[in-house]
């Protein structure tokens, strides 16, 4: 078998060489491009896996480092010619950028580790003590009791965990403050959220002011607690029952190991999915991340820490004096520093908690740049290629890692290239159309095949390029600040539990239609330079098609800002649940047939009439067996169907304790989470994939006006009683 893998290798470095080092002809290019082309495809319809996956990878590598050899000896303009040889060095440089990044993603995903899967009993005698941690600022307490309370209720002995709030927004310096209206919110938030804990059976503690934000907030945590292990949630990520049981394990394996991390899941979509209408039936935008690019970071020992959803070794945070704070990312600087120093990392691949994401537009901005800054703080301030400690390995994933937010920059060159020859005649990129098309069409195609290779299941074609053009307008300026100044960003807190009762464009639509706009008007200029100057046709309807494609991007960004009404904060997660219904004197069988943190619908076997708005309870049992729980609920609809009715319920939260019901409901079962999970991880492949992105693009860009024209129409008047009595 060992030969046989090295004749297959040997056999494709080969052809490797032979491909880039081809004399440059159209007609050869073609042929061997074809060849490779119908090679990946053949390997990628049969599914072979093992070797013919890295072969399949190392052909394709071929074409595009051929592309790169072309690119490099042909392409570029002449250095005298500055107006044509500095935007194309911009232009080369962005494209170079994706070959390297893919280079590195090869490197770090091209063999991903497996799934991880260790689960300790809850009876073993030696488990470590855990201190958890929740560390809040200014989410709303209902928010945080939801939290807290499936925190508790994790499955480990309860002398062994204890749950702290951290809040940062009840300090000293907030209860003191001169502003007297935010001094008295932070003293009555400080009040509720200690009866909050004492209710739940967890401890609450704040500090005297608030510096070095989270990271501050978490080390002043450490400062007060004793536990051998520190678990660390966001205060919208509400963990499941088995969470400690399926991460403290692995500490016992290696005693160097100070990280356990797990993927973050969401419960709802971000504005992307929402207002594409895709969150059901696509791969969520992280899936990419947590699915895959962990799991290679966690081959070479560079998974990282995210910030919450985690386990850490407090011996190991002693060695950093706590979380490091230098950045706005507190998580990924306390790994990289942790990594040098010899500590390790594992990933387990299961969502163990479910959490919320930002449902504006304007807040996935917000936090997208503080990820996008605080990320170039760590590779300005740290510079983690050269980071004494790390291996080479290492020192790759950390590069990529870092490196990715530097997209924006590529995003707008290509943007603006097409439209600097369309208006302004720069030959920035010298090629004929048939060079252009030969070229670039094949290496574009040959680099969605391997991104289908390394990610399909994971990311839908032209995905990640709408994530990182949305991105892009805001992130630019904001990556640049850092390189500017790299210790000017500060920590701000995303939005949680955003609910949009109303349909409108995003306060930072604006800039997505005037891009819209623009290149529009190159469509035009297509057509126009294509009729006037027919001897250039062929350069300028390549270019005017790859301006379409960029027209295509833009339109489906309009729907993006275009925010679509959502009443609901979070979805809804299937359940069975058999449970009765209280109304009254009355105790009706039923069936729980989903949850949300707002609400379920629960399944009756007759109208039994009981009406729209009318208080009840739902009796169920939890999920250890204790004894049965009882949680008010309003019913909001009815619905009649063949076998009875279905009851729309709203929570209605009595005391503190009914949180930790409704935490059972929701968040006890992580079974549950997998399975919505692996049932949106569907490969539609590239074809599929890109037909349903042309009809989303076309469909985004009718909705987008659509909101755009509404959102300028004047509004009525409002009506005058008194004229209209006088009428009448």
């Amino acid at each position: 078998m060992r030969f046989v893998n090295a004749l297959l290798w040997g056999l494709a470095a080969l052809v490797v060489i032979v491909m880039i080092t081809l004399p440059i002809n159209l007609q050869a290019h073609l042929v061997a491009g074809t060849i490779v082309v119908g090679a990946m495809i053949v390997l990628k319809f049969f599914n072979f896996g093992g070797i013919w996956r890295q072969v399949a990878l190392a052909l394709g590598t071929s074409i595009v480092l051929r592309y790169v050899y072309w690119r490099t000896t042909s392409t570029l303009p002449p250095i005298n010619q500055p107006e044509d040889f500095i935007p194309g060095l911009m232009l080369y440089l962005a494209e170079m950028y994706n070959v390297l990044m893919l280079g590195i993603s090869l490197f770090v995903v091209s063999a991903p580790l497996p799934s991880r899967d260790l689960v300790v009993s809850p009876q073993d005698e030696d488990l470590p003590t855990v201190d958890v941690f929740v560390p809040t600022y200014n989410e709303e307490p209902e928010l945080l009791a939801m939290t807290v309370a499936a925190a508790m209720a994790m499955e480990y002995p309860k002398d062994k965990f204890t749950v702290w709030l951290l809040d940062d927004g009840g300090t000293r310096q907030k209860r003191e403050a001169t502003d007297i209206r935010s001094a008295a919110e932070a003293i009555e938030r400080r009040r509720t959220l200690e009866a909050l804990c004492e209710s739940l059976g967890a401890r609450y503690l704040t500090r005297d002011r608030n510096q070095h934000a989270k990271a501050g907030n978490l080390n002043n945590g450490l400062a007060h607690s004793t536990g051998e292990l520190v678990c660390v949630f966001d205060a919208d990520h509400a963990p499941a029952r088995d969470f400690l049981l399926r991460t403290v394990g692995y500490f016992r394996r290696d005693p160097k190991l100070f990280l356990v991390q797990t993927p973050h899941f969401f419960l709802n979509p971000d504005p992307i999915e929402r207002n594409l209408k895709t969150f059901d039936r696509m791969p969520s935008e992280n899936d990419m991340f947590y699915g895959i690019i962990q799991r290679g970071l966690d081959k070479w020992d560079a998974s990282f820490f995210c910030g919450s959803a985690a386990v850490l070794r407090r011996e190991a945070l002693v060695t950093t004096k706590g979380f490091s704070g230098v950045s706005i990312t507190e998580d990924a600087e306390t790994a990289l520093e942790l990594h040098a120093k010899g500590w390790h990392s594992v990933y387990v691949d299961k969502p163990l908690i479910a959490g919320l994401q930002p449902a504006t537009f304007t807040s996935f901005i917000g936090q997208r740049s503080r990820w996008a800054q605080g990320m170039m703080q760590i590779l300005r301030l740290r510079v983690p290629p050269l980071k004494r400690g790390l291996s080479l390995p290492q020192r790759l994933c950390y590069m990529s890692s870092t490196l990715f937010w530097l997209f924006p920059f590529t995003r707008w060159a290509f943007l603006l290239a097409p439209l600097g020859y369309l208006f302004f005649d720069l030959e920035i990129f010298i090629a004929s159309g048939a060079e252009f098309m030969s070229y670039t069409f094949s290496y574009m195609i040959v680099n969605m095949m391997m991104q289908n290779y390394l990610y399909g299941r994971y990311r839908w074609p032209w995905v990640s390029e709408l994530y990182e053009f949305v991105q892009s307008v805001y992130l630019l300026p904001a990556v640049i600040s850092v390189f500017l100044n790299p210790r000017k960003p500060t920590f701000k807190v995303t939005a949680k539990n955003e609910s949009l009762d109303r349909s409108f464009v995003s306060e930072l639509g604006t800039p997505f239609f005037l891009i819209f706009l623009l290149l529009s008007g190159a469509v035009a200029m297509t057509v126009w330079r294509t009729l006037t100057e027919p001897y250039k046709a062929d350069v300028t309807m390549v270019v005017g098609a790859w301006n379409i494609f960029n027209l295509l991007m833009a339109g489906c960004a309009l729907g993006v800002v275009s925010e679509r009404a959502e009443s609901r904060a979070s979805q809804r997660v299937p359940v069975q649940r058999r449970a009765e219904l209280l109304h009254g004197d009355r105790v009706l069988p039923a069936v729980i047939e989903d949850v949300s943190v707002g609400g379920a619908r629960v399944g009756i076997a007759a109208d039994a009439g009981v009406p729209r708005g009318a208080i009840a309870r739902i009796r169920f049992s939890p999920h250890d067996g204790g004894p049965a729980l009882e949680l008010p609920v309003e019913i909001r609809a009815v619905d009649r169907t063949d076998n009875g009715a279905m009851l729309r319920v709203q929570y209605r939260p009595a005391e503190t304790k009914d949180y930790s019901k409704i935490a059972d409901l929701v968040f006890a079962n992580s079974d549950v989470w997998t399975r919505i999970q692996n049932n949106r991880r569907v490969n539609p492949g590239i074809l599929r994939g890109t037909v349903w992105f042309l009809r989303t693009a076309l469909f985004q860009t009718g909705r987008g006006l659509t909101y755009y024209a509404r959102m300028l129409r004047p509004a009525r008047p409002a009506a005058d009683p008194a004229a209209e009595a006088g009428g009448r």
